[in-house]
């Protein structure tokens, strides 16, 4: 895989365009389920629907943004930073054993970035008035709890039926089980910080729904979770994103990029 240029980054500037990238993504989720965001310009700025402003400021290494601005910013650093790890323990043992060093790597870069935006976030003043299921105000981002295997009500032994199954089409259920988890936390936590009204019981059902249906212990999703999906599959583009911003050409990218494509192509089938 050629990641060499990801490898280099360790500088806010250099993490300008994969900001950008999470923002698009979390904007275009956000706007396909209509979610309120009369609480996304609280300060002036949204920097979800218009990223360009923060990322330019960024690109120039600032970091005294306006603490709304700031919040997503390190939400969107911080919710990549700790993504990586719970994703191994969904995958077979080859890939968490391959991907571990550069997992951990990122995990470093990223939460060293986020640093200052947490910093100037905490700088917000609390209000009690922001729409229910937005992120409080003065309260430091840390993250998304990422659910592990052992957390889902499907149970451990559930993910491993998918995991440990053996071969190549077991890793990319594996791999889609992981996403269909993990990106609906994420997206929760990156939008809320940026003012979208993520509500919490579609959270929860959309992981409780999608951990049963991708190992094989439901037969379908309900249609508001399969639309969730399929509009949180189109993290294929963020992975395309990436890889073009970042000149990468990785084969690894284009992995990921063709596992999510085809889940997300499927479930618009399921949709029409």
């Amino acid at each position: 895989m050629t990641v060499l240029r990801l490898v280099a980054a360790r500088g806010v500037a250099d993490f300008a365009e994969w900001f950008r990238a999470g923002a698009a993504y979390t904007d275009r989720v956000a706007d396909g389920m209509g979610f309120d965001r009369t609480g996304a310009n609280a300060d002036g700025a949204d920097p979800l629907a218009a990223p360009a402003p923060t990322t330019a400021a960024l690109r120039d290494g600032v970091t005294d943004l306006d603490p709304g601005v700031a919040r997503v910013v390190a939400a969107t650093f911080l919710g990549d930073a700790e993504f990586g790890a719970p994703f191994l323990a969904y995958t077979p043992r080859w890939y968490r054993l391959g991907l571990a060093g550069p997992v951990a790597l990122a995990t470093r870069r990223l939460r060293r970035v986020a640093e200052p935006f947490v910093e100037r976030a905490v700088a917000a003043p609390a209000e009690d008035d922001r729409p229910s299921g937005v992120a409080p105000d003065g309260v430091p981002p840390t993250g998304p709890a990422y659910s592990l295997p052992s957390d889902l009500h499907v149970g451990e032994e559930a993910v491993a039926g998918v995991r440990d199954a053996g071969g190549w089409a077991a890793f990319e259920r594996s791999f889609r089980l992981a996403d269909a988890v993990l990106h609906t936390e994420w997206f929760a936590d990156v939008a809320r910080a940026g003012g979208v009204a993520v509500p919490s019981d579609l959270v929860d059902r959309t992981v409780a729904e999608s951990a049963a249906y991708y190992t094989g212990r439901r037969a379908a999703l309900s249609p508001e979770v399969r639309r969730f999906q399929r509009l949180l599959f189109a993290d294929d583009e963020w992975v395309r994103d990436v890889d073009t911003s970042y000149r990468l050409r990785s084969t690894l990218f284009g992995v990921w990029e063709g596992i999510l494509r085809r889940e997300r192509r499927r479930l618009e089938r399921r949709d029409r």
